[in-house]
């Protein structure tokens, strides 16, 4: 993040935590190079720990759906960190972008080759920060019970120094706010050479034309779907926040992302609590049915071969349209093997916590209005496309 010197050496002196973890930051970076101790240094209990974490984190890693729902179930028993809670509804967000590629819409405007494409794409970056983030979730779970904190152990499972400075002043601390934005930093940095700067992903993906036209048209919208007022039950209206990526190769926008759905999310007590409701009520199961069932359907309720016609009018279907068709996860995809996360520590430049700082402009995450627009857009080119061919 680019900011002027003596600007950020002013927020320092102003911050004592700030000055803290620099120091902390600092002392790592002098430390990089030196190997962790080997697992045979480590007493029995603790190498048993490490092999349980892995088995865990491998079997919940078997595809979005289990993902998404392990940093749900977390968070319920640990709410102090709050970025399982984010990243629960970001990777509901991943899910349906994956069954996207094989819904109503973007099925006709992508070629088979291209739809595979996109969901390794997506899937790859999913599993990759599962795999990342939920053994730190699990060692700060241990430490809770053992009363001592256990940060030390974190390199065993190639995560970032970064964050082992960042455990540790949480743990003493106790400053969500600070412990939230390390991760979203952690991970959108985890994500940038395995992913974004990957040379498979730049000629397959970020590179192509149908990606492009995706960021042209700010198609990249993270939905929060809650629940408004206090009411439950099946009538009970759903709510729309959230925020939109404007540049998804950019790890700058990325982190700025992050914070603007932080401070959606939890910026607003009546939303946390819409947001908790909504999640609680509707397990993940990849469809955009489980937020706007009056839309979309995980059962195609179109004419097999039928010509497309505009359905959608102020985010409802016209009358005597068929719904959109939005799968679930397991149907529209199979389980994918993953080869192992490319070895590498991101974390080189103590500046980055500037991003700790918060801002002083916030959205008001209102998105509803302009997501009607995104499904419009979409509509409009499939129609187009199927007048041309």
């Amino acid at each position: 993040m680019k900011i002027g010197f003596f600007t950020q050496m002013e927020r320092l002196i102003r911050s004592p935590s700030l000055r803290i973890i620099r120091k902390q930051l600092m002392k790592k970076l002098k430390q990089s190079g030196k190997t962790a101790a080997s697992e045979a240094d480590l007493s029995d209990k603790d190498r048993t720990l490490i092999r349980h974490i892995q088995e865990r984190t491998r079997r919940l890693n078997l595809n979005n759906v289990t993902r998404t729902m392990a940093y749900f179930d977390y968070y319920l028993n640990h709410s102090e960190v709050e970025w399982a809670l984010l990243g629960h509804m970001v990777s509901r967000n991943g899910g349906w972008s994956m069954t996207d590629l094989r819904g109503e819409l973007l099925s006709k405007l992508l070629s088979d080759t291209e739809q595979n494409h996109f969901f390794r794409f997506l899937e790859r970056g999913n599993w990759l920060i599962f795999q990342d983030a939920y053994p730190q979730f699990l060692l700060y779970e241990e430490s809770l019970r053992r009363n001592t904190p256990l940060f030390h152990l974190l390199p065993h499972f190639h995560v970032s120094a970064f964050m082992e400075v960042m455990w540790e002043h949480f743990w003493t601390s106790g400053d969500r706010y600070l412990l939230t934005m390390a991760l979203v930093i952690n991970e959108q940095s985890y994500l940038e050479k395995r992913v974004i700067q990957n040379d498979h992903y730049q000629s397959t993906i970020l590179g192509t034309f149908p990606f492009k036209l995706q960021e042209l048209l700010r198609l990249n919208q993270i939905l929060f779907p809650y629940h408004k007022g206090l009411n439950k039950g099946a009538g009970q209206a759903v709510g729309m926040i959230g925020e939109t990526l404007r540049h998804f190769g950019s790890l700058h926008e990325r982190i700025m992302l992050g914070k603007r759905l932080y401070d959606v999310l939890f910026g607003s007590p009546e939303h946390l609590r819409g947001v908790l409701a909504w999640a609680k009520e509707h397990p993940h199961t990849g469809s955009r049915k489980d937020y706007w069932p009056h839309v979309f359907n995980d059962v195609n309720e179109s004419a097999p071969g039928a010509p497309y016609k505009k359905r959608m009018d102020d985010c409802r279907i016209q009358p005597g349209s068929p719904r959109l068709y939005s799968p679930s996860l397991q149907h529209a995809w199979k389980n994918f093997d993953h080869k192992e996360a490319e070895p590498g520590d991101w974390f080189d430049d103590w500046k980055v916590i500037d991003y700790f700082m918060k801002d002083e402009e916030k959205g008001d995450g209102d998105i509803g209005h302009e997501y009607c627009k995104t499904l419009e857009k979409i509509e409009f080119a499939v129609i187009a496309k199927s007048a041309i061919f």
